[in-house]
């Protein structure tokens, strides 16, 4: 595992930014000048999606996806110059912020730097042509990990970005092989200590299919050796189903409270509702009041949230990866405050180390706590009810709502509830 993971990171609020789509310029600087507003919901790391030249063969869309990468080493003109990146990642840190990049490495554009120049670092088809071993991934071409100079170009380019940036968001991390990670986090280590590494992990159903055939797809119980950070994908169907009403929400609490035993103790996961490949939260919640339920749940879980640009004002259309698709800023859910004060709330230590639990005491209702000796923070979350009463593990009295500053009043070991999530502590 990674042994020098440091739980605080559960502390911590992270932000996405998709750089073309975010502003009308679509550029560095039109990210940059957004920052104080980013700093104001609480955030303490920006994620960039990939901010890399893009290919033009095989091209979905316009624009091409920023996943169809064509030079790890360059910045992609139409955002800015490397300056104006540099730029952008010295605000962030002016602010008290961290910048990580993406990192995807799995594979290139068809028309990458590197298979023009390095062919034989990419797997071939039988016929010798490039190719991609997952199907619908048509404007790609896969790198092939069992050349070891590819190791080498790869760290060195990791290296390169770490003596500008925080960490690094791997893409797809699970397709490459672990020794690669586990030697990029030594390597990089020398150039930017406590570097932060996020693991795009991928679904159940994906690992099965990768694996049978015959490819690499490390499970999150690998990854956890390389990575702090790993997404959330091993319960995000089960949440969606749980929205659907295919799964109740005790099937829901269940298997979130199986990565309290699975993973290791330091373990950090990446809490959403949403985000680039994902419908909105909004448009899975309609509404309104579910949203700022679920939203309240996704911060208060164990773990580090994340914010996806737009989701803060509710926001229903997902901006496309292949076009210029400009976010709409105009505010349909203002999420901002809630957003503030859950990010304000956990900044508790108990939230960086604790035993977590969730449970469903009641129909429409998820309840979570966070553990250590004596001291606890419950949160009771009416995700699907307009009222219920409910029965806590916490001492009789009276308790201020950490959400609302009211005050509540636990009796006989049950707390009476409205449609509003509360937040309590002892």
């Amino acid at each position: 595992m990674a042994f020098d993971t440091d739980k605080n990171l559960r502390n911590q609020v992270m932000y996405s930014v998709f750089v073309r789509n975010y502003s009308v310029e679509g550029t560095f600087e039109g990210v940059r000048k957004d920052l104080g507003r980013i700093k104001d919901l609480g955030v303490d790391i920006i994620w960039l999606m990939p901010i890399h030249p893009l290919g033009e063969k095989a091209r979905k869309g316009v624009l091409g996806s920023p996943y169809a990468i064509k030079n790890y080493r360059e910045v992609n003109p139409e955002f800015g110059t490397m300056d104006d990146l540099k730029r952008l990642v010295d605000d962030i840190h002016s602010l008290g912020m961290k910048c990580i990049i993406d990192v995807v490495y799995n594979h290139t554009s068809p028309d990458s730097w590197l298979s023009q120049n390095h062919p034989e670092w990419f797997y071939h088809k039988e016929d010798g042509s490039f190719g991609n071993r997952v199907g619908d991934w048509t404007d790609i071409i896969d790198l092939d990990y069992s050349n070891l100079d590819l190791w080498d170009y790869q760290i060195d380019t990791l290296k390169m970005w770490a003596e500008i940036v925080d960490g690094f968001r791997c893409d797809v991390a699970s397709l490459v092989p672990l020794e690669f990670w586990l030697r990029a986090r030594s390597e990089v280590a020398k150039v930017r200590e406590n570097c932060i590494w996020l693991s795009e992990s991928i679904e159940h159903s994906f690992i099965r299919y990768i694996r049978s055939q015959g490819m690499t797809a490390l499970s999150d119980s690998e990854i956890y050796q390389a990575f702090d950070i790993a997404y959330d994908y091993d319960t995000a169907g089960d949440f969606v189903d749980c929205l659907l009403g295919k799964i109740t929400l005790s099937d829901y609490a269940k298997v979130l409270n199986l990565q309290e035993s699975i993973y290791p103790d330091n373990y950090v996961k990446l809490r959403f509702l949403e985000n680039h490949d994902r419908p909105r939260a909004h448009q899975l919640i309609a509404s309104e009041n579910a949203l700022r339920v679920w939203t309240a749940f996704m911060y208060f879980q164990k773990g580090m949230p994340l914010i996806y640009n737009g989701q803060e004002v509710g926001a229903k259309h997902l901006p496309s990866l292949f076009d210029k698709d400009t976010i709409s800023w105009q505010e349909q859910v203002n999420l901002t405050p809630l957003m503030q004060k859950l990010s304000a709330i956990r900044r508790d230590e108990l939230f960086a180390d604790s035993a977590y639990s969730v449970s469903a005491p009641c129909e429409g209702v998820l309840t979570a706590m966070h553990r250590r000796g004596d001291s606890r923070i419950l949160g009771v979350f009416p995700v699907k009810s307009t009222g219920a009463l409910v029965s806590i593990d916490m001492p009789d009295g009276t308790y201020t709502d950490l959400l609302s500053g009211d005050s509540v009043e636990v009796k006989f070991g049950m707390l009476s509830v409205t449609q509003n999530a509360v937040i309590i502590k002892v």
